[in-house]
């Protein structure tokens, strides 16, 4: 297979070399035959004319024959009335070439053209567009092949073809860079002043249009908006004493067209004569022809072409011209109606080439009676979605054109499947009374529905009633008479019994009278809504559910909250112990229904010392309330009896795990201050450190050894000591005040600091700032804070 790709893919490279130069010769020796025709020479001479030419001009073989092609007079003119009279040998009218150096694209260095590996020499562009005009088949051909040869050279965005209509107006012949809407907008323009491709055609001078703002008062400026293009250049393509077409360059940049910008672009529209000239005549689109037959066309339903057939130098029909189409016609390249307008068919449905189709298109031709093809299966997309369909080719000759129509076969079997397939989806069937026989008619799927045997036919309409529940019959009863005696439509739910289970259907029906108004059918249908009823009552049951859990939530919290105040009674204003002064503050989460496990002590000891306490049981509600005021007490009980701050910690470890009504976990803080000896001994128990404010300069105290109550059944416990001088600020809280998911505690623990030290104060109530400053937006966990104060002097 690989070798046989290969031997392919060089038969394909020999037939495009081939063509080209079958197509390159055919323009050559038309050439010829114009010098030939106008100098009386022979074959050879012209050719060695031709060389000359080219030689002289600095310029290609090709672009010479297309030079030579345009200078040939137009038929009947008196130039061509005296061909005999002039002498061999006798030179053309020459064109000039751009001379020096080609402009230089914006913003770069590289003279502007597609290569830059070209000789700059200004006639890169002529020969590449003198090559590409043996392709090209029509104006819109053409249109695009200029485009893309001087977008690089002249910086052309657009490109525009007028030809003059006798009444003295243009028509548009071809076109790119602008969109269909545009073009269909100036395919016709009446002989209007301030058009400047009129003015170019009339005067056979170019109109170059580089300065917007002027332009836009003096001419009628094609685009929407104008602004679309700045600058502009209109050229007529000589044609003998006379031109017909013009050639508009539109570029979006403002500024004028350099000297030899202008000359490239004479250079061209006199290539465009030639093929103009040569080849344009015989393979242009009829714009007559289609002006006619598109109207027509544009009312007709499905698919629809008018092909004019283009012969070959023998008389056979080489392809067909698409002269008019319906919006519905669609080519392989997805162009749609007016789209398809002057192109060949093969080029917009290349498969029908030596097909059923095209044979018998070719016998409609030539014997006028209809083809009509056999149906083919045909892949089509509709909105988006692959559809096979059935197809028939049917064609009729009018005049020396055919007409080519599709039509589409859509069979019963298949309308039947898709209505199966709705009732089978959507659960539902279709019903149908005869209000005059009383005989009534149901799909299968409405015989599933209502669990009846399709051997005992449908129910007649009066006894419809008599399938449903006894409380559900009077209420479809009463509908149904309504129908039948006032035509009033009814939509009822109602449900049957279907063996063990009870099914919640749906039926909807509706009146059909005849000419006097009277009733003479029912249409209607019914529906199983079964599943649907099911979830609305779940949905019904779990609203309620959450509803009662919500109240039992609630009144848990309500409770809570009363255990959690009793035990936790907070001081309105500052205290003082062992000579500090001691403020607390505890803030209730905001988010969720229950109540943490947050606490605090602050207490005198009878030796004189102050002890400290900062908490926080793991989870919230009664238990974790529960828990806290046990460890509370229990803490404070330890050492008032004398336990030390580390043998408290490992009893109230021992505790958590040995009490079946404990909470699992927490953390804690247990500080001891000697009023003495100015000394704050503490120990945690992975709990966060506290923070120590000292003549301005915030740190946190390095935490001595010690793990989370309740991790373990050994844990050991470590103390540290933290001599306070005057004006110290000691702060301990939970990890409410510093945890913010998802991120790390440490950007909480930063924060903390930064709040301090920007609100630091020696005045009472300077916690709320630092709380505002901290907690910002939603708490999703209860904080509690104990701010320590060592006086600065004697108070």
């Amino acid at each position: 297979m690989a070798a046989l790709a290969k031997v392919v893919a060089r038969q394909r490279a020999e037939m495009d070399r081939l063509r080209d130069q079958a197509a390159t010769s055919a323009v050559l020796e038309r050439a010829k035959g114009v010098i030939m025709a106008l100098t009386g020479c022979t074959p050879d001479a012209a050719g060695e004319d031709l060389l000359q030419r080219a030689k002289a001009g600095n310029r290609t073989l090709l672009e010479e024959c297309w030079i030579a092609l345009g200078s040939l007079p137009p038929l009947g003119s008196a130039t061509e009335s005296r061909v005999g009279d002039d002498v061999p040998g006798a030179p053309l009218p020459a064109i000039p070439h751009p001379t020096g150096p080609r402009a230089v694209r914006p913003g770069t260095t590289e003279p502007a053209g597609r290569d830059t590996c070209e000789p700059d020499d200004g006639f890169t562009a002529l020969g590449r567009l003198g090559k590409a005009l043996v392709h090209v088949a029509t104006p819109q051909d053409l249109a695009g092949c200029l485009l893309e040869e001087l977008t690089a050279d002249v910086d052309a965005d657009a490109l525009l073809l007028f030809r003059s209509l006798p009444a003295g107006g243009l028509e548009l012949i071809g076109h790119a860079g602008i969109d269909a809407g545009l073009a269909s907008q100036w395919a016709q323009v009446p002989p209007l002043a301030g058009i400047a491709a009129l003015e170019a055609l009339r005067a056979r001078e170019p109109r170059w249009l580089e300065d917007f703002a002027t332009d836009r008062e003096r001419h009628l400026l094609i685009g929407n908006p104008p602004e679309r293009w700045l600058s502009r250049a209109w050229l007529p393509v000589p044609a003998g004493d006379g031109a017909e077409v013009c050639v508009g360059i539109l570029r979006t940049r403002s500024g004028p067209f350099s000297p030899q910008d202008r000359q490239l672009l004479r250079s061209v529209v006199r290539l465009c004569a030639g093929w103009l000239r040569s080849f344009g005549a015989r393979t242009q689109h009829s714009a007559a022809a289609s002006a006619v037959a598109q109207p027509v066309f544009d009312s007709l339903p499905g698919p629809a072409m008018l092909l004019t057939p283009l012969r070959g130098p023998s008389g056979e029909v080489e392809d067909y011209r698409i002269d008019a189409a319906t919006e519905q016609t669609v080519d392989v390249a997805g162009r749609t109606g007016k789209q398809l307008l002057g192109r060949r068919i093969l080029e917009c449905f290349p498969s029908i080439a030596g097909e059923a189709v095209w044979h018998g298109c070719l016998r409609t031709l030539t014997t006028g009676v209809p083809f009509e093809g056999e149906p083919f299966a045909y892949q089509e997309v509709v909105d988006g979605t692959p559809e096979l369909c059935t197809y028939a080719v049917h064609a009729a000759r009018l005049g020396g054109a055919l007409v080519v129509t599709w039509v589409r076969h859509d069979s019963s079997d298949r309308q039947e499947q898709r209505l199966a397939d709705v009732q089978r989806l959507g659960n539902l069937g279709w019903a149908n009374w005869n209000l005059v026989t009383g005989e009534g008619s149901w799909s299968s799927q409405t015989f599933q529905v209502m669990n009846r045997d399709p051997a005992l036919g449908p129910v007649r309409l009066a006894d419809l009633p008599g399938l449903a529940l006894p409380e559900d019959a009077p209420v479809l009863a009463h509908a149904v008479q309504e129908l039948v005696r006032s035509g009033l439509q009814f939509d009822v739910p109602f449900r049957i019994r279907a063996g063990d289970e009870i099914r919640h259907l749906r039926m909807v029906a509706e009146v059909v009278t005849d000419t006097e108004d009277e009733p003479v059918e029912v249409h209607g249908f019914v529906q199983d809504l079964t599943a649907q009823r099911s979830a609305e009552l779940a949905l019904v049951e779990s609203e309620q559910a959450i509803v009662t859990q919500h109240g039992v939530l609630h009144a848990e919290r309500t409770l809570a909250a009363r255990l959690q105040h009793a035990l936790l009674p907070l001081p309105t204003r500052p205290v003082d112990l062992a000579g500090l002064r001691v403020e607390v503050a505890y803030l209730p989460a905001q988010s969720g229904i229950h109540v943490g496990g947050d606490w605090f002590s602050a207490i005198e000891l009878p030796d004189g010392d102050a002890l400290f306490v900062v908490g926080d049981v793991a989870g919230h509600g009664i238990d974790a309330v529960a828990t806290m005021a046990q460890l509370r007490f229990t803490a404070k009980g330890m050492v008032i009896t004398g336990s030390s701050l580390t043998g408290a910690l490992a009893r109230l470890n021992t505790l958590l795990l040995h009490s079946r009504d404990s909470h699992g976990t927490a953390t804690m803080v247990l500080a001891r201050y000697d009023p003495g000896e100015h000394c704050l001994v503490w120990a945690q128990a992975g709990h966060p450190p506290p923070l120590l404010v000292r003549d301005g300069e915030v740190r946190y105290l390095e935490r001595p050894f010690g793990m989370l109550l309740g991790a373990c059944s050994d844990p050991d416990f470590q103390e540290a000591h933290c001599l306070l001088e005057p004006g110290d600020r000691v702060l301990l809280y939970t990890d409410g005040l510093v945890e913010r998911p998802p991120e790390g505690i440490d950007h909480g623990l930063d924060r903390l600091a930064a709040a301090v030290a920007a609100h630091h104060t020696d005045e009472p109530g300077s916690l709320a700032p630092i709380l505002a400053s901290v907690l910002d937006g939603e708490r999703r966990d209860d904080v509690c804070v104990v701010d320590i104060r060592v006086p600065s002097g004697p108070e």
